[in-house]
């Protein structure tokens, strides 16, 4: 008797169809082909426990289990559920025909509990695209997975309710949830405002640009001057999510294993603070088993590299292609995966290792010449990719005991998102451009164009004020979104000088005193 059903694995963020079948013959045993690794190898232990502690007999005969195609290793305890149902479905427990309808997914305990797995959402998706009746997964799952429309999707928390359900003797009621209802009531809620910033006018308004042009930002201040504080409330100012956004986010998170259990989409851009101890993999992705990296987590949102220098320089240098790229390919001699990449890099750093160097009232003990060397630790190839260079000054003392609240971020984002609407509609016969951090040099100079003044301003500052040649492209693209913050179609002088003060790192002088 030959039986089949159907799950999945992860390539990337997307699923692949596995088809599961199981045959019997004469004789005793279980049989399991089709490259599964150690932990599928070791469902039959988990199997052959839940059945007996739920009074299902293991038929006496021989099992051979096929996960198909054979070509493509099979990891995890997913696989656990569905190949269970289809030794029941050989010893005739359950409806052979009725098992074949669904794609099933999940762990079992050894007594019969099915516990939750990663990539529901994923599965769900190539589900319906498969046209397949239903869908069943771990309870725990069930919301990620009805997140789908047009598909039927069953929660289980047990063995037996799935049995149950598939021999037509206790019916499950499938899961529904209204996606757009659901996501619009939890979008755009912050536990963080910038309302709670006192001072620092000059880098809130530097970050009101970044978020309203998708620029990567470097700040550069001495220890508690607030940047930290600024950067964990970026997330309250930036254009909230789409539903495709919100989609694309989840599904990254979803293969992670990085969902908590019951949740549905996510409704707020993810904000990603990995340790300066990071390994290079582990910020890209990969790995024997090859998993989404920190800034594959952090897509449609905030990587945030907190003391910049600090991490390994390996660890930078991954991240060049991917801030061009917006997406990360990893070949290995087994695999090779793609995980989208597209995220706004915020970093912050001391300006020199004792962290006081233009301090306005703490002297700097560092020796000559080590500032210079401190910020050598950053590449020049890295520090191009991020448009937006300010210093953060302490904060004074009048600001600190203001009574005066300072704007909220409800407001600020009104106005980014007002200039992100410009720039969609600027874009919108360039696919894969979004916001003016991702024009080319074509479109830089279709869009970003300065007046005759403006020009010789930037032509003075590069010559005479040490700036990099570099620096030229970066301005202009700074520059389009200030004017688009002004609602103004013309790049004019004052954007210009807005945009040259936000390269404070391109000027020959910085630290070069010490």
């Amino acid at each position: 008797m030959l039986v089949k059903t159907y799950g999945a694995v992860m390539q990337g963020v997307d699923a692949l169809t596995v088809t599961i079948e199981a045959s019997s013959t004469r004789g005793f045993g279980f049989t399991m082909v089709g490259l599964p690794d150690t932990a599928v190898k070791e469902s039959y232990e988990r199997i052959r426990s839940a059945l007996k502690e739920n009074g299902f007999e293991f038929p006496h005969k021989e099992v051979i289990a096929n996960l198909a195609p054979a070509d493509i290793r099979k990891e995890g305890a997913a696989f656990d559920l569905p190949l269970a149902l289809c030794v029941l479905a050989v010893g005739e427990t359950v409806p052979a025909e009725e098992l074949g309808k669904y794609m099933i997914m999940g762990e079992l305990s050894l007594d019969g509990a099915v516990k939750p797995v990663k990539g529901v959402l994923p599965m769900a998706i190539k589900a319906r695209e498969q046209k397949f009746k239903g869908i069943i997964v771990p309870q725990e799952n069930v919301r990620e997975a009805a997140v789908v429309n047009n598909l039927e999707v069953y929660g289980v928390s047990h063995i037996s309710e799935a049995v149950r359900h598939l021999d037509g003797s206790e019916p499950l009621a499938p899961v529904l949830i209204d996606t757009r209802t659901e996501f619009a009531r939890t979008v755009s809620i912050h536990d963080l405002d910038f309302s709670d910033v006192k001072g620092q006018e000059s880098a809130k308004r530097a970050l009101e640009v970044a978020c309203a042009g998708g620029h990567n930002v470097l700040m550069v201040g001495s220890p508690g001057s607030g940047k930290s504080m600024l950067a964990k409330r970026l997330p309250s100012i930036l254009p909230s999510l789409s539903l495709h956004e919100a989609l694309e986010t989840t599904k990254v998170h979803s293969v992670a294993g990085k969902l908590k259990n019951g949740s549905t989409l996510m409704s707020e851009r993810p904000f990603r603070s990995p340790h300066h101890t990071i390994s290079p993999v582990a910020l890209v992705g990969g790995g024997t088993n090859p998993m989404p990296g920190e800034i594959s987590l952090a897509h449609n949102g905030i990587l945030y590299l907190d003391e910049l220098p600090e991490f390994g320089r390996q660890v930078l240098e991954v991240m060049r292609q991917p801030l061009e790229d917006h997406a990360i390919s990893i070949s290995r001699a087994k695999y090779s995966v793609e995980y989208p990449a597209s995220f706004m890099l915020v970093a912050s750093m001391n300006p020199c290792p004792c962290g006081y160097y233009t301090h306005p009232t703490r002297m700097c003990t560092c020796p000559p010449g080590t500032v210079q060397k401190y910020l050598n630790r950053i590449s020049g190839p890295l520090l191009d990719r991020i448009d937006i260079q300010i210093e953060v000054a302490p904060v004074e003392f009048d600001d600190m005991t203001s009574n005066v609240e300072a704007e909220p971020s409800r407001d600020i984002r009104s106005r980014v998102e007002a200039a992100r609407d410009i720039q969609r509609a600027r874009f919108a016969n360039y696919p894969g451009v979004h916001c003016n951090a991702q024009m080319n040099s074509k479109l830089i100079k279709r869009y970003a164009v300065p007046d005759a003044v403006g020009l010789k301003r930037l032509r003075d500052a590069i010559e005479r004020m040490g700036m990099s040649a570099r620096a030229y492209d970066r301005i202009l693209k700074v520059a389009r979104t200030i004017a688009d913050l002004d609602s103004n179609e013309n790049i004019l002088e004052a954007h210009i000088n807005e945009a040259i003060s936000y390269r404070n790192l391109d000027r020959s002088s910085w630290g070069s005193t010490f």
